[in-house]
Protein backbone atom coordinates (compact mmCIF):
# COMPACT_ATOMS: atom_id res chain seq x y z
CA UNK A 1 0.00 0.00 0.00
CA UNK A 2 1.68 3.21 -1.16
CA UNK A 3 1.07 5.56 2.08
CA UNK A 4 2.52 9.13 3.27
CA UNK A 5 2.43 10.24 6.52
CA UNK A 6 3.03 13.33 8.25
CA UNK A 7 4.41 14.20 11.35
CA UNK A 8 5.68 17.53 13.20
CA UNK A 9 2.87 19.55 13.54
CA UNK A 10 1.68 21.12 16.53
CA UNK A 11 1.34 24.83 18.29
CA UNK A 12 4.38 27.51 18.13
CA UNK A 13 4.56 30.62 19.00
CA UNK A 14 5.42 33.09 16.78
CA UNK A 15 8.91 34.02 15.58
CA UNK A 16 9.42 29.88 16.45
CA UNK A 17 10.50 26.67 14.32
CA UNK A 18 8.91 23.26 13.55
CA UNK A 19 10.24 20.68 11.72
CA UNK A 20 7.85 18.87 9.71
CA UNK A 21 8.53 15.18 8.33
CA UNK A 22 6.80 13.20 5.74
CA UNK A 23 7.63 9.33 5.53
CA UNK A 24 6.64 7.23 2.46
CA UNK A 25 5.91 3.80 2.70
CA UNK A 26 5.39 0.96 -0.37
CA UNK A 27 7.46 3.24 -2.67
CA UNK A 28 10.68 5.09 -3.25
CA UNK A 29 10.06 9.18 -2.63
CA UNK A 30 13.02 9.99 -4.64
CA UNK A 31 11.74 8.52 -7.56
CA UNK A 32 8.58 11.21 -7.07
CA UNK A 33 8.58 15.23 -7.30
CA UNK A 34 7.99 15.88 -3.83
CA UNK A 35 5.77 18.91 -2.29
CA UNK A 36 4.44 20.39 0.83
CA UNK A 37 0.89 22.13 0.47
CA UNK A 38 -1.17 23.94 3.19
CA UNK A 39 -4.70 24.83 3.47
CA UNK A 40 -6.07 27.32 6.22
CA UNK A 41 -9.91 27.54 7.27
CA UNK A 42 -11.72 29.11 3.98
CA UNK A 43 -9.00 29.23 1.75
CA UNK A 44 -7.79 26.86 -1.27
CA UNK A 45 -5.09 24.25 -0.43
CA UNK A 46 -1.79 26.25 -2.10
CA UNK A 47 1.67 25.34 -2.42
CA UNK A 48 4.52 25.99 -0.36
CA UNK A 49 7.61 24.16 -1.01
CA UNK A 50 8.24 21.44 -4.07
CA UNK A 51 11.30 19.32 -4.54
CA UNK A 52 11.91 18.26 -8.00
CA UNK A 53 13.39 14.28 -8.56
CA UNK A 54 15.15 15.01 -11.53
CA UNK A 55 17.70 18.19 -11.52
CA UNK A 56 16.57 18.74 -7.68
CA UNK A 57 15.04 22.25 -8.33
CA UNK A 58 13.27 23.98 -5.24
CA UNK A 59 10.31 25.78 -5.58
CA UNK A 60 8.96 28.02 -2.77
CA UNK A 61 5.84 29.89 -2.51
CA UNK A 62 7.10 34.05 -1.97
CA UNK A 63 5.49 34.28 1.55
CA UNK A 64 7.88 31.52 2.79
CA UNK A 65 10.81 32.32 0.72
CA UNK A 66 14.20 32.54 3.53
CA UNK A 67 12.31 31.02 5.87
CA UNK A 68 11.32 27.41 4.84
CA UNK A 69 13.66 24.94 3.76
CA UNK A 70 12.35 21.72 1.69
CA UNK A 71 14.71 18.52 1.96
CA UNK A 72 14.96 14.97 1.44
CA UNK A 73 16.80 11.97 3.29
CA UNK A 74 17.07 9.14 0.66
CA UNK A 75 17.92 6.61 3.13
CA UNK A 76 15.00 7.64 5.27
CA UNK A 77 12.46 8.02 2.35
CA UNK A 78 11.50 10.79 4.14
CA UNK A 79 11.01 14.47 3.12
CA UNK A 80 11.27 17.71 5.78
CA UNK A 81 10.07 20.61 5.32
CA UNK A 82 11.83 23.21 8.08
CA UNK A 83 9.89 25.72 9.28
CA UNK A 84 11.87 29.02 10.78
CA UNK A 85 10.43 32.29 12.20
CA UNK A 86 6.84 31.27 11.96
CA UNK A 87 4.18 33.74 11.42
CA UNK A 88 0.24 33.35 12.61
CA UNK A 89 -0.29 33.40 8.96
CA UNK A 90 1.36 30.05 8.70
CA UNK A 91 -1.27 28.48 10.91
CA UNK A 92 -2.86 25.46 8.40
CA UNK A 93 -2.92 22.06 8.19
CA UNK A 94 0.14 20.89 6.01
CA UNK A 95 0.30 17.89 3.85
CA UNK A 96 2.69 16.32 2.01
CA UNK A 97 2.51 14.88 -1.99
CA UNK A 98 4.39 13.19 -4.44
CA UNK A 99 4.05 13.16 -8.00
CA UNK A 100 5.62 11.34 -10.84
CA UNK A 101 6.65 13.29 -13.50
CA UNK A 102 6.20 17.13 -13.12
CA UNK A 103 8.70 20.30 -12.04
CA UNK A 104 8.97 21.62 -8.59
CA UNK A 105 7.14 24.62 -10.11
CA UNK A 106 4.57 23.54 -11.56
CA UNK A 107 3.80 20.91 -8.92
CA UNK A 108 3.37 23.92 -6.51
CA UNK A 109 1.36 25.89 -8.67
CA UNK A 110 -1.41 23.91 -9.83
CA UNK A 111 -1.55 21.82 -6.28
CA UNK A 112 -0.65 18.62 -8.07
CA UNK A 113 -0.64 15.12 -6.42
CA UNK A 114 -0.46 11.43 -7.12
CA UNK A 115 -0.34 10.44 -3.64
CA UNK A 116 -1.30 13.10 -0.60
CA UNK A 117 -0.63 12.26 3.29
CA UNK A 118 -3.53 13.33 6.26
CA UNK A 119 -2.08 16.18 6.49
CA UNK A 120 -0.73 17.68 10.31
CA UNK A 121 -2.05 20.75 12.08
CA UNK A 122 0.14 23.62 12.48
CA UNK A 123 -0.76 26.58 14.70
CA UNK A 124 0.97 29.89 15.11
CA UNK A 125 0.21 31.92 17.98
CA UNK A 126 0.84 33.47 21.21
Amino acid sequence: QLQLVESGGGLVQPGGSLRLSCAGSGFTLDYYTMGWFRQAPGKEREGVSCLSSSDGSIYYADSVKGRFTISRDSAKNTVYLQMNSLKPEDTAVYYCAARRITTSQLMCQLTMGDYWGQGTQVTVSS
